[in-house]
């Protein structure tokens, strides 16, 4: 099954809720990047959340961004995502190591402390820009935290990534519910009391849950109605033509020291890991149309 995020509402309009499974997605990534396990971890996170929040948004052209500033060995992480269900992302540091604690990989310790900032370009004169201090780098609370803060949004958030023994990825995904300001008592504290009782995310995935079935555990006896479905892909827009634009901005000096060296160069995305290739020939062309 493609992975997808799932929408819904329930308590008569008091709770809105999103869930996606997100597997491949991660995998892709994974591959791309060819990270270690704990950055796999790490990075799966902040797509799977990322791909669920840049659905929140409204129009084909809104964009978000979840990036990470940290002191931990990863070095910091940049997802980007739509509101089409597509996103992209990477970590500083892909080969990341560190022992497993309490059993599960480190993504906590990878991270260390820092900062989370989230930017919605909505098409405005400024984007939205919001900032939170890490709590403990594990992502869905840093994420659940932000929420209540910088958007005063009462929200939950889970994100999990299983990893097999070969270290791909064997299932990964999430949720995030968030309540309205309306909300009665008697339904915040069902609310509550479920996400109490549920297994942790990647159990559930492991168990074969479809987003719907991770909803419906979060919102049961909370009368949950699915709006609306969409896919959800790793995808990135990167191009020749866009690394040429990059290559032209960095002025006539960089280019022609480029040029000067007489080898071919090979720039890198950093989203997708995609490496171009560009002939000293190309680049005397690309000095013409450089303007300083």
């Amino acid at each position: 099954m493609s992975d997808y995020i799932v929408r819904a509402a329930a308590a008569n309009a008091q709770i809105r809720a999103f869930a996606a499974s997100t597997t491949e997605l991660v995998e892709t990534a994974r591959r791309h990047h060819d990270t270690s396990p704990v950055a796999t971890a790490a990075l799966g996170r902040l797509l799977t959340a990322g791909v669920m929040m840049g659905s929140m948004m409204k129009n084909p052209t809104d964009m978000l961004t979840l990036q990470i500033q940290c002191a931990g060995p990863i070095g910091g992480l940049t997802v980007t995502a739509d509101s089409q269900g597509s996103v992209k992302g990477y970590v500083h540091n892909p080969e990341v190591m560190l022992p497993p604690k309490n059993g599960k990989l480190d993504v906590g310790g990878a991270l260390g402390a820092g900062f989370l900032n989230v930017i919605k370009d909505m098409g405005l004169k400024e984007p939205y820009s919001g900032q939170t201090v890490l709590q403990s780098g594990e992502i869905a609370e840093d994420l659940t935290y932000y929420f209540a803060t910088s958007e005063q949004v009462p929200s939950s958030v889970g994100l999990g990534v299983l990893m097999e023994k070969d270290n791909t990825v064997r299932c990964a995904g999430g949720f995030i519910v968030q309540v309205m300001p309306f909300i009665e008592e008697e339904v915040l504290s069902r609310l509550e009391q479920n996400i109490a009782n549920i297994q942790s995310v990647t159990a559930m995935l492991d168990n074969g849950h479809t987003p719907e079935e991770m909803l419906s555990k979060v919102l049961a006896g909370l009368d949950m109605e699915v709006t609306d479905t969409l896919p959800a892909a790793f995808s990135c827009n990167c191009s020749k033509q866009r690394i040429e634009k990059a290559i032209i901005s960095v002025g006539r000096k960089e280019i022609q020291s480029m040029i000067d060296e007489g080898e071919p160069i090979e720039v890198k995305c950093h989203f997708c890991n995609t490496a171009y290739k560009f002939e000293v020939e190309e680049l005397k062309n690309l000095l013409k149309k450089a303007v300083r």
